[in-house]
Parts: C-alpha cells; structure tokens; sequence
C-alpha cells in the first residue's frame, strides 16, 4: 500500500509551496539577526553592569534560538512524517 498526499490535487500548489517556502526564508533570517542582536546586546549590558538588559537580551536570544530550531525542524518533521505515512 502506497500512501502519498497527491499535491497535484489542488489548484496552485506549487504557489503555496513557494510561498510557504519564503516565509521560511523570513523566519530563519529574522531568527539568525535576532540571534546576532541579542548576543551582542548580552554582551555589552553585561560589561556594563546592567543586568536587567543583559536578563531580557538572553531571554531573546533563547528565544531567537528556540524560533530557528523550530522553524528549521519544520521541514524535517514534515518529510519525516511522510515516509512514515509511506510506509504503513
């Protein structure tokens, strides 16, 4: 038995693919800046003693990390899934 999602079924599919594809893009893109941003800023409040900026820029940078894993793993999953579904 062969089970596969016919992706062909509806119309302007490979739009959605393409447009699903570029806010992925986005996603990491902004996850990676943000990354970048909330390390330098951890760093600097830290130097300077201003813990409380240094608190909330870690938690971002966590964040940030957590959105990228996510966003990243997304696809994985998905295609992880579907030789799952494959294979029953």
């Amino acid at each position: 038995m062969d089970v596969f999602p016919d992706f062909g079924g509806v119309g302007g599919a490979a739009d959605l693919r393409a447009i699903v594809g570029a806010l992925l893009m986005f996603v990491l893109a902004t996850a990676v800046l943000m990354l970048i941003v909330c390390a330098i800023i951890w760093a600097i409040a830290s130097s300077s003693g201003n813990y409380q900026a240094a608190t909330k820029a870690r938690t971002g940078l966590f964040v940030a990390l957590g959105a990228a894993a996510l966003a990243g793993a997304g696809v994985t999953w998905v295609n992880f899934l579907l030789d799952v579904g494959a294979g029953l």
